[in-house]
């Protein structure tokens, strides 16, 4: 009887509950700095832009994304099963190339930002752009891609473990700030540092910047879907995935709404520093701790979980962009030799796409006059690159309604077909709008030199990494080709 108990017990399936994939999701989506470079970009009418955005553009984006996650709940492919279902193996793979490549600008980000953090807990100030050279700076990049890509084999499932336990140490991090610096301020701690606070501050100026940077707090909030393949993880997901898509964008309304106003007390929101984007959230804690009479306390504990977290996170996203071909992809569409896998299940050569286009991006920063302005431009990109790919989330949903009564949900987002086609036409335009308006160029002066070299890297990059998805194709047919001549 006690073994047969055992047995049971052996037997029984661990499911994840609603919570825990909103954490999961919520810390692989934004991180407190993500809150930083629209701060810097908008000043405290992003408090507007965030509200805004949160109810007409996030709460619809994860309903949205629950109906699709339940539509399609057995396949492999994720975002890129959603389009090949909802449409044609074609746009599907489009779909698996776009959200591949797009990972490659972020790759090359979260390596500069894991520079950043070690030069802080070295040098414990900004010193970085002033010792450290562009070329330097770049081959430093390269070197930390290239050495996590050749050590994935072995430490890939302790940096899963680190990058929960950093993620997680991130949103701890994150709310203290926030509860913190409302402390200081209540407690007569801290003046609040943006004057006038008023109504007045809030007001959005609706110019050119103002909307060429909303790709940016789309790139911010963007990748609920990333939670689908966690359905079939899940007792009752009918019932409880809707509930990990609500917690998930409260928490990120949470964050950006009030993590934002709690910037706005340590900085002057109309006078914020040029290097806000890559330094700010080190000098946000060494604030707080100065006015909490911790001195650098905090800045240095931020530092170390931003570093842990920023690997984990690289060593993660190397991995899942090297086996995103491998989950559902038409034949006809990838070569064999690109999904070819060594002895521990890698598709190797998809490494070496990886590192190739890595390279080429470190290439066009060296062009970049500094560190700073390296960081910001590659900030940019993914301001465009990201939204372009978060498009297919809303053309998938709007092809399946279109055509609803080929396929079963147990969630239905908006039962009213015209009002839910409303919905996700709105999604997709606004999002396509705000990935186009995102070439242009920020933090530099319209019309300088500096203006143009930033908007000729901005067409370059993006025309190189999507164009080179007509090749896959191509050279997979030349393959096929060779093997019927055989």
């Amino acid at each position: 009887m006690k073994e047969d108990v055992i047995n049971l017990d052996l037997n029984k399936k661990h499911y994840l509950t609603w919570p825990v994939i909103a954490l999961i999701d919520f810390v692989t989506i934004i991180s407190f700095e993500n809150i930083f470079y629209p701060f810097q970009n908008q000043g405290l009418s992003v408090v507007i832009s965030w509200i805004f955005l949160l109810f007409s553009y996030v709460i619809p984006y994860a309903l949205i994304s629950s109906q699709m996650s339940l539509t399609f709940d057995n396949q492999e492919g994720g975002l890129a099963s959603w389009v090949r279902r909802s449409s044609n193996d074609t746009l599907g793979y489009w779909t698996s190339w776009m959200y591949w490549v797009q990972s490659v600008p972020y790759i090359v980000d979260v390596s500069n930002s894991v520079i950043v953090s070690f030069s802080w807990i070295i040098f414990g100030d900004n010193s970085l752009d002033k010792k450290m050279s562009t070329f330097w700076f770049g081959m430093l990049t390269f070197v930390i891609i290239l050495a996590f890509i050749l050590l994935e084999n072995r430490l890939r499932n302790s940096l899963e473990i680190l990058s929960l336990l950093g993620g997680g140490a991130m949103f701890i991090m994150s709310m203290l700030f926030v509860a913190l610096a409302a402390w200081a301020v209540m407690h007569g701690g801290h003046k609040i540092a943006t004057q006038p606070f008023n109504w007045g501050a809030f007001k959005p100026s609706f110019s050119l910047n103002y909307f060429s940077t909303t790709g940016l707090l789309i790139f911010a909030m963007s990748g609920a879907e990333l939670a689908a393949p966690y359905v079939s993880q899940m007792k009752n997901p009918k019932r409880d995935f809707p509930k990990a898509m609500w917690m998930l964008a409260i928490m990120t309304g949470f964050l950006t709404i009030f993590g934002t106003l709690a910037l706005a007390m340590f900085f002057n929101a109309h006078h914020i520093p040029h290097d806000f984007k890559m330094n700010g959230p080190y000098y946000a804690f060494r604030l707080l701790g100065e006015s909490l009479g911790m001195g650098k306390v905090l800045m240095y504990i931020f530092a170390v979980v931003q570093a842990i977290f920023m690997m984990a996170q690289l060593a993660v996203l190397l991995d899942a962009s090297s086996r995103v071909f491998a989950g559902d992809v038409a034949d006809k569409f990838m070569p064999k030799w690109l999904t070819k896998k060594n002895k521990n299940g890698r598709p190797i050569h998809s490494y070496t796409f990886t590192v190739g286009l890595s390279l080429f991006l470190l290439l066009l920063t060296g062009t970049l006059p500094n560190i700073n302005t390296i960081y910001n431009w590659l900030l940019n990109i993914n301001g465009i690159i990201s939204p372009y790919k978060t498009c297919w989330v809303f053309f998938a949903f709007v092809a399946m309604r279109m055509h609803q009564e080929k396929y079963k949900s147990d969630y239905v987002f908006i039962k009213n077909r015209t009002g839910a086609l409303a919905v996700g036409f709105w999604c997709l335009i606004f999002t396509f709008i705000c990935a186009s308006l995102g070439f242009v160029p920020q933090n530099v002066d319209f019309g300088t030199a500096e203006f143009n070299h930033q908007l000729v890297l901005n067409i370059i990059t993006v025309i190189v990494l999507f164009g080179l998805g007509y090749i896959l194709p191509w050279m997979r047919k030349r393959e096929k080709m060779r093997e019927e001549a055989k």
